[in-house]
């Protein structure tokens, strides 16, 4: 039952049983990360089937991305309070009902629905999810759990692209979103007889932060879409302008609140402790990175390229394979160097990675280079979820997670936003040259070069912990 979040604390769970709790957490976590980019491939057959208009083909990754960042920090405030096993149930019910409805859809309301509820189950299960997981380990261990968590902040994404691919052409798009279904129904059964419960407090109806819930959601969520939007209408846009306007006054709202209330959603002081302020830039950065190279480079191979959606997705197994290996290169530093110098590592192979991609015109500098690119990503992954999550108490699991994963769908919708604004004409012409997006990715290195620098300061240089593995 449920209700034994709140009124047990379960003995520790075996070491089998551990892994066990972690493949299952990892496999819903996994679902919500690939929703994320695995409609990219299938945008173009969705858009034909519904007959969408060129104003409503980006909600349909937009609706999903802004409400599972808009609501994220809330999303990790309940689960702490009410209890992370909880949340994660109701999380993933939420989004295996409306992945569903998704599936279902005959029209562009029905489809936009199912996205945004889809991100709303993302936002209440992920951190809650995470926060399941860093209470079942510790010391090495720990080190380990976090690796395999970081590597699917990075795979899921190049995974989106290769499954929305793959289904695209095999099955059909609808299937693109009809497979979370049996997928999160089997993990509905299994979470609840293999991952144990954790007490919380009995009084946590009394403690939530309903207003500042109310204003950090709306202001994430404003500028989600206005990053977003200034990807297709461009930065000097008044839709971007104005959420990006409305995302500021509301979060100086929200910080001003948040020093007044008894019990607030998030203390502000967090953001400037070095850890949690280092794993944010990193993941923020690095989702960038990542998203935005996905974006662009399946957007050159599909129509610079002519590549169909079967061949982008074959195309991009060598990104995802990076991506792991990166991940698990770099938990392993991290047990032997300081998080400084792993992260400044993970983020020059970035740099010579988009340097590759962005030098030469032949379909393996393009995936060679994005590969390059990925390796240090998962690396980079990796330090971000370690420094932020390092030594965190379970009372504070779910907010910290939260604020990562917020970074992390903050990220995504910058590096759209920036690489599609350098594209510009390119991404709507109809037989765009190779070469045109050479610069696009000439950018993405020197923004990578830019994060280099930043985290060269900004990452503390402390000697590896046992924690910290």
């Amino acid at each position: 039952m449920l209700d034994t979040d709140i009124q047990r604390s379960p003995a520790r769970p075996t070491n089998r049983r551990r892994w066990a709790a972690l493949a299952l957490l990892a496999s819903a976590q996994l679902m919500l990360v690939l929703d994320v980019t695995v409609v990219n491939v299938a945008l173009p057959d969705i858009s034909r089937a519904l007959g969408l208009s060129r104003g409503q083909l980006p909600w349909v990754m937009t609706s999903y991305t802004v409400m599972f960042g808009g609501l994220m920090l809330l999303g990790g405030r309940v689960a702490d309070l009410f209890g992370p096993r909880r949340l994660t149930l109701i999380g993933l019910a939420v989004f295996t009902g409306s992945s569903l409805l998704c599936g279902l859809s005959g029209g562009a309301g029905a489809l936009l629905v199912g996205r945004a509820l889809q991100g709303v189950g993302a936002a209440v299960m992920s951190p809650a999810a995470l926060a399941t997981v860093t209470p079942l380990f510790t010391g090495t261990d720990r080190g380990k759990a976090l690796g395999v968590w970081s590597a699917l902040a990075g795979v899921g994404s190049a995974l989106g692209v290769i499954l929305g691919g793959v289904l695209t052409s095999q099955a059909g798009w609808r299937w693109v979103f009809t497979i979370n279904v049996p997928i999160g129904v089997a993990l509905l059964v299994a979470i609840p007889l293999v991952v144990p419960a954790s007490r919380v407090s009995g009084t946590a109806e009394r403690d939530l932060d309903a207003a500042g819930a109310i204003l950090v959601t709306v202001g994430t969520g404003a500028a989600i879409f206005g990053l977003v939007n200034a990807g297709g209408h461009g930065w000097s846009a008044a839709s971007t302008i104005l959420a990006v306007l409305v995302a500021a006054a509301v979060w100086t709202a929200f910080a001003v609140l948040e020093r007044r209330v008894r019990r607030p959603l998030l203390h502000v002081a967090l953001l400037r402790r070095p850890a949690v302020a280092a794993g944010g830039f990193l993941m923020l950065a690095a989702t960038g990175l990542m998203v935005g190279g996905l974006f662009v480079g399946s957007f050159a191979l599909q129509h610079a390229y002519r590549y169909s959606a079967l061949r982008v997705g074959i195309a991009f197994l060598p990104v995802a394979v990076a991506t792991v290996i990166g991940a698990q290169a770099g938990s392993r530093a991290l047990a032997r160097v300081s998080a400084r110098y792993v992260a400044v590592t993970g983020l020059a192979l970035v740099t010579a990675g988009y340097a590759l991609a962005a030098s030469w015109t032949p379909v393996a500098a393009l995936v060679g280079g994005l590969s390059i690119a990925t390796l240090g990503i998962g690396a980079t992954f990796v330090t971000a979820f370690t420094a932020a999550l390092t030594n965190v108490a379970p009372a504070e699991a779910g907010l910290r997670s939260a604020l990562v994963n917020t970074f992390h769908e903050l990220g995504g919708a910058v590096g759209v936003a920036v690489l599609s604004t350098v594209a510009g004409a390119t991404l709507v012409a109809d037989h765009p040259a190779v070469a045109d997006f050479g610069r696009v990715f000439a950018v993405g290195a020197a923004c990578a070069a830019g994060a280099l620098a930043v985290a060269a300061v900004l990452v503390p240089r402390v000697p590896p912990a046992p924690e910290a593995a």
